[in-house]
């Protein structure tokens, strides 16, 4: 696991009181984890076992060109189910807004700078296996731009009851070797 995703799981997978009960030994589980090609722009994880009660998903994403957006698609539902606000913030500026479209967007903007810097983000799946309730997403991300970043704060909606199996990251440019995305489950109390 990357240095990154390591101390994210120390420092703070505990810090989601909301997920764990009293003890919370083992609530929290490693599905399974995906790196960037160099060649593709998409990181899918695919039959996605429903005994957990929410996911989470830890990144850190690179591409060798700045300014993509970082979008995600559950089931591969193409189809405009999904809603989306943001708030955004560079020091200087913040951005907010929101729209309706075929895929949810992750966080406005990540960085390439290969080696660098690199985009890292926490995205949390509320009951993502209920065939009862639309699904909610919330996203934190972060980039530094050499000493200019951003931070985004992202929540979705995807109305759908089907329950999630599949998940995918797309970006417009090709996610770089030393991408991670680790995929993870929460138990319930």
């Amino acid at each position: 696991m990357s240095p990154i995703l390591q101390s994210i799981a120390n420092g703070s997978a505990r810090g989601y009181g909301a997920f764990f009960g009293a003890g919370g030994g083992g609530a929290f589980e490693s599905i399974a984890s995906a790196t960037g090609t160099g060649s593709s722009g998409t990181i899918t994880f695919s039959s996605i076992p429903g005994t957990y009660q929410h996911l989470q998903i830890r990144f850190r994403a690179f591409t060798s060109t700045n300014g993509y957006t970082l979008y995600m698609r559950l089931n591969s539902d193409t189809t405009s189910n999904y809603n989306f606000h943001y708030l955004s913030g560079n020091g200087a500026t913040v951005y907010a807004g929101g729209s309706a479209s075929s895929e949810m967007m992750i966080t406005q903007e990540f960085v390439g700078m290969e080696n660098t810097n690199a985009t890292c983000g926490i995205i949390d799946i509320h009951d993502y296996a209920s065939t009862t309730k639309n699904k909610t997403i919330r996203t934190l991300a972060g980039l530094d731009k050499n000493g200019t970043g951003e931070i985004d704060l992202t929540s979705g909606l995807w109305r759908s009851t089907n329950a999630i199996t599949a998940l995918s990251f797309r970006s417009a440019d090709n996610f770089t070797t030393n991408t991670t995305f680790a995929l993870y489950g929460i138990k319930g109390a």
